[in-house]
């Protein structure tokens, strides 16, 4: 394959790797969830670093567990390689990426009330031996996902927005 044809489908996987990770949300499937993370992967969410795929799964869950009801879309993605001339001794081009995806969540909490959260991830992937020895050999997974709210409060969009981010 040529190194257009792989940044071509490296892009494609790490789109499927998004998708898969809303899709799972939706879902509420955790194992499916868990597999879009690195098993050394971190989670920054709302000023706290979540390190591990186990510790990033359970809170997940506890999150999930606050909400009988979540419905997540990703859009908007923008997908940045290293130098293509870096190669590993596999001669496989591209082992890690960044990315930004935009987020729009709507979920309702215990109580009842309607909530709709918009944000931006800041992702860094790493590609990975598979699980799934029916699969591809590798696969891509989060590294590392940065969540920042832009938006979080009434679907009305009453609520305040916040500033886009600085510290990526």
């Amino acid at each position: 394959m040529t190194t257009d044809h792989t940044r071509i489908a490296d892009e494609l996987a790490i789109n499927n790797l998004v998708n898969r990770y809303s899709d799972a949300i939706v879902r509420r499937a955790a194992d499916d969830w868990g597999n879009t993370w690195s098993i050394k992967g971190e989670w920054h969410l709302f000023g706290q670093v979540h390190q591990g795929r186990d510790v990033i799964v359970k809170q997940w869950e506890g999150f999930l567990g606050r909400l009988p009801f979540v419905h997540q879309q990703s859009s908007g993605g923008l997908i940045t390689f290293p130098n293509a001339a870096d190669t590993d001794n596999n001669n496989n081009i591209n082992n890690t990426a960044t990315g930004r995806w935009y987020v729009t969540e709507w979920g309702v909490t215990g109580d009842g009330p309607g909530m709709l959260t918009l944000g931006v991830y800041h992702d860094d992937y790493v590609r990975e031996p598979a699980a799934d020895a029916s699969a591809e050999a590798t696969c891509w997974r989060f590294a590392r996902r940065k969540f920042a709210p832009l938006y979080m409060g009434p679907p009305d969009l009453s609520g305040a927005p916040k500033p886009f981010p600085t510290d990526a």
